[in-house]
């Protein structure tokens, strides 16, 4: 029998050992998707933030420009005409050189280039017939635009016709024919012309040049941007020399007279207004962009334009770069608290990543110890461990990176990605680092380490803190200063590190308070908060200080900026009502008064609660000051309600009972409030004041105020008088109202309605007569602090760091959140070990729950305590120094109020958030490892 031979294994068919990476991850699936979701969420937020940055400072340089106007925003290049032959192809070789010059920081709107010529001076029509409101003769100036026809529509005759017409012969001294215009319907009614009227000018040297009215016209769109600062075209303009009105109609010629414009006022030149394109402005480009556009002006660009395109005296000229100097002055103000949320979520991101990484190191340090014991060195160990974060950060943070890009789109992406690299890099070396911490040889541990980084971290706070006193958060000119908007980061570091000296030592002596009572859950609770709070783990200081940072932080940077963001609102309130008068105000047009009735209507309206009816002359003189007689402005005004509405604005209180007897014998002066600075001039005793609108009174200064919501303004001369018919008899008009004020919160549309409603209809005008003039709305016009606050909340620069402060301050706070989870879990199976052990004993499940959160609290309303006195200090020590101007909208006096409202609503809710994530943690997740620790056993 033939014993068969056994066949020796190949090598290939051994088992190999299977992959590290692998198996880990298989090991801990729930892990593994936790810290894919925790690199994906902290990557997203870094690569999103530079962008949304970006986004809103493009959007708020482009808000800004569109406000300052077409003309601000343009280039305006003018040279004298090449001779008196040129036609329109000269214009359009000179536009393509300047054309040929743009382009790279900044482009030219092409379809909107308003190019021509014109006459540099109005020339007055001598021809009788025209209208002549003072005696004085209409003006009018003659322009050639390129394209002019596609922006007006013809009612009547033709255009200008662009061949030259026939000259007349020099020789026998005829006249020119006169030049062909297209004037405007509304102007020409307005003025008397009429088509084919010949509208002729004063003599000059040469002859008296002469237009004829071809075709009359209107305009397609008259608010286009086209027809802005180009002339009285669509209507007359009003003209005034002193008091006398006269009128000024501007109209266009064709072609065919350009080589005749300097016959008509005397000289003529050449335009081209080249608007810049806004919407392609940025502002992480605006220095590059300003170079370019002052080299066009006043650079090597200029230099070479009159060369390339034959102009010797070409010029130009635009607002441009003063604009760009107040947007970057706008940008540097608003930058600190732009920046204040986004270094906040920051600061909690990295206290957050660190903790992950400590308690993963934690975790898992008894398999590591195994792996060096069985041969591994520390370096394979750790590059296994920066594996396996490979396969679980990388893939998560590029579908953040590219996420954020996408939802996001800006030009810039750069800052997007090294902020994604960064938090890539510090999410993979978390782990690995703490862990080769762990696996290094123990040493001594000197005791000095710790005070010396406290006494660094409270120098340079100091050191910030200091500086932001001398300098200010964001000082004029310069660009943010990391170290000087980080000083309410480090101090809330500061709290954090005495907070964690002081919380042991007071935890434990509530234990030990607690100890002498009966009950047994919290004596229990508050001694494991004690020692979980300053006990070292494995010889070493656990990682319990870092939830406590990530709250102090959270609550310090939302506190301080959310003092910031109302103390902003509060002065944005304060400017609009100021600037209105009240909370909603009517005006009439000069000395003339409100509408009968209007005054007594409008007090009625829903909403109102104070109605303040004043008469305001600004034309009165007061005799006898130290500087002679001083221009003045007198209100009149009943002297109680007007004492409320200064009081309610903020603009000085005083005594209704200083104006009372204004109603004395007859001869008596009257009493007045006169301003500081007028009675800075006017020593104790009578004055006589003379209205501008005629009349004269004795009165004498009763008082002093500081302003007065009729005259806001700064250092004005101002007098207030009660009303009354003391008053009244004295000064003529006073007894009929000319502005109205008024407290509470009314509709606007409803007072304008009922304005409409007060005035006189059309049909009661004088027969025959022609309504000129301001429209209702100039007349009489109508405002409301709702309104005025409206269009101060409209910029985009408040909004964009208003929005970008509110998401860090949600990011800070669900990181915060995170960290206090993150501590929950690392000590679940300790906790749930104890809690079991308990049962047994009789503890029963309410108990449970309620010593978790004996335990648990502690280091939140610890934290939440020190952080509302941490916000509070910060705000008392850096805010006198933050400029809320632009912020505002509006010059307010330096300096962010100390309130208790944003301070504790940004503490409280943190600590309310905190404490439910731990209610639900601890009824859910400790119930479930407590059922598993009790069963421990139950199966062989």
């Amino acid at each position: 029998m033939t014993t068969p031979r056994r066949s020796t294994p190949s090598p290939s068919s051994a088992p190999r050992p299977a992959p590290w990476i692998r198996t880990r991850l298989r090991a801990a699936p729930l892990g593994t998707v936790l810290a894919a979701a925790l690199a994906f969420v902290s990557v997203l937020l870094a690569a999103a933030l530079p962008r949304a940055q970006d986004r809103g400072a493009d959007q708020a340089l482009r808000a800004f420009l569109h406000r300052s106007g077409p003309i601000a925003t343009s280039l305006l290049a003018t040279a004298p005409p090449l001779d008196a032959a040129q036609g329109p192809a000269g214009l359009d070789e000179t536009l393509k050189g300047l054309l040929a010059r743009t382009g790279g920081d900044f482009d030219i709107v092409r379809d909107e280039v308003v190019y021509g010529s014109r006459t540099v001076k109005r020339q007055p029509l001598v021809e009788p017939e025209l209208t002549s409101p003072s005696g004085i003769p209409p003006g009018m100036s003659l322009l050639y635009v390129r394209q002019a026809e596609a922006h007006v529509k013809l009612v009547e005759g033709h255009w200008p016709a662009d061949t030259p017409a026939p000259s007349g012969d020099a020789a026998s001294g005829a006249a020119p024919p006169p030049l062909q215009i297209a004037l405007s319907r509304s102007a020409a009614e307005t003025i008397g012309a009429r088509l084919g009227s010949v509208l002729k000018t004063a003599t000059v040297s040469g002859g008296a040049p002469s237009a004829e009215v071809v075709g009359l016209f209107t305009a397609v769109d008259e608010t286009e941007d086209f027809w802005t600062e180009l002339g009285c075209f669509n209507r007359a303009c009003e003209h005034y020399t002193g008091e006398k009105l006269s009128w000024d109609a501007d109209a266009f010629v064709g072609a065919g007279s350009l080589g005749r414009l300097d016959s008509w006022g005397r000289t003529a030149e050449d335009f081209w207004r080249l608007p810049v394109d806004v919407d392609r402005l940025r502002a992480d480009r605006l220095d590059a962009t300003s170079a370019h556009i002052a080299s066009y002006l006043a650079g090597p660009i200029a230099a070479a334009l009159p060369v390339e395109t034959r102009r010797e005296l070409l010029r130009s000229s635009s607002r441009l770069p003063e604009l760009f100097e107040e947007a970057r002055a706008r940008r540097q103000a608003a930058a600190p608290l732009a920046a204040i949320g986004p270094l906040g979520v920051a600061g909690v991101a990295f206290v957050v990543l660190c903790l992950a990484g400590a308690l993963t190191a934690d975790r898992r340090e008894a398999e590591l110890r195994l792996l060096l014991a069985r041969g591994g060195s520390r370096s394979g160990i750790v590059g296994r461990l920066l594996g396996e974060g490979a396969v679980t950060v990388l893939p998560a943070a590029a579908v953040a990176t590219s996420l954020a890009v996408l939802l996001l789109p800006t030009p810039r992406l750069a800052p997007s990605l090294l902020a994604a690299a960064a938090v890539t890099l510090l999410t993979l070396l978390a782990f690995p680092v703490r862990a080769a911490i762990l696996l290094t040889p123990p040493r001594p541990v000197a005791r000095w380490r710790r005070p010396v980084a406290e006494l660094l971290v409270v120098i340079t706070t100091g050191a910030a803190v200091l500086e932001v006193r001398r300098r200010g958060v964001a000082p004029a000119g310069a660009d943010l200063d990391p170290l000087l908007v980080a000083a309410p980061l480090l101090l809330a570091l500061c709290g954090a590190l005495l907070l964690a000296r002081l919380q042991p030592v007071v935890t434990g002596w509530l234990a030990r308070a607690a100890a002498r009572r009966s009950g047994l859950v919290g004596f229990l609770g508050l001694a494991l908060a004690a020692r979980g709070a300053g006990a070292p783990v494995r010889g070493r200081s656990g990682p319990s200080v870092l939830p406590l940072i990530a709250l102090l932080l959270a609550i310090t940077s939302g506190g301080f900026g959310a003092a910031v963001l109302q103390s902003a609102d509060s002065a944005r309130l304060g400017v609009a009502r100021l600037s209105v008068g009240g909370d909603a105000s009517i005006a009439a047009y000069g000395r003339s008064p409100l509408p009968d009735g209007l005054v007594k209507a409008a007090g009625e309206l829903p909403g109102v609660r104070t109605s303040v009816p004043l008469w305001i002359d600004h034309d009165s003189t007061v005799l006898g000051t130290a500087q002679g007689p001083t221009q003045v402005t007198v209100i009149v005004a009943e002297a109680a309600a007007y004492a409320e509405l200064s009081r309610a604005l903020g603009c000085g209180s005083f005594d209704p009972a200083l104006l009372a007897a204004g109603g004395g014998s007859a001869g008596a002066p009257v009493p007045a409030l006169f301003s500081s600075g007028l009675a800075r001039q006017a020593a104790p005793g009578t004055y006589t004041l003379r209205p501008g609108s005629g009349g004269e009174l004795r009165t004498r200064a009763a008082g002093v105020i500081d302003c007065t919501p009729a005259r806001p303004a700064a250092g004005a001369a101002t007098v207030v008088l009660p009303a009354g018919p003391a008053t009244a008899a004295l000064v003529r008009g006073a007894d009929h109202p000319n502005r109205w004020f008024a407290l509470g919160s009314p509709d606007g549309a409803r007072l304008r309605a009922l304005l409409g409603s007060a005035l006189p209809k059309p049909s009661a005008l004088a027969p025959g007569s022609v309504p000129r003039g301001p429209s209702t709305e100039e007349v009489h016009p109508v405002r409301t602090s709702a309104e005025a606050l409206a269009e101060l909340s409209a910029d985009p620069l408040q909004r964009s760091a208003q929005h970008l402060f509110w998401a860090s301050v949600a990011g800070a706070a669900g990181f915060a959140l995170l960290a206090v989870l993150l501590r929950l879990t690392r000590t679940l199976p300790e906790r749930a070990a104890l809690l079991a052990r308990l049962r047994t004993m009789g503890l029963r499940r309410r108990q449970g729950v309620q010593l978790i959160l004996a335990e648990t609290l502690p280091q939140t309303l610890a934290a939440t305590a020190g952080g509302a006195l941490v916000a509070a200090a910060a705000v008392a020590l850096l805010g006198p120094a933050m400029d809320l101007s632009t912020l505002v909208g509006a010059s307010v006096p330096t300096g962010v109020r100390l309130t208790a409202g944003p301070v504790l609503t940004q503490a409280l809710g943190l600590a309310a958030l905190v404490a439910a994530a731990v209610l639900v943690e601890a009824a859910t997740s400790g119930r479930r490892q407590i059922t598993t620790e009790l069963r421990a056993g139950d199966q062989s």
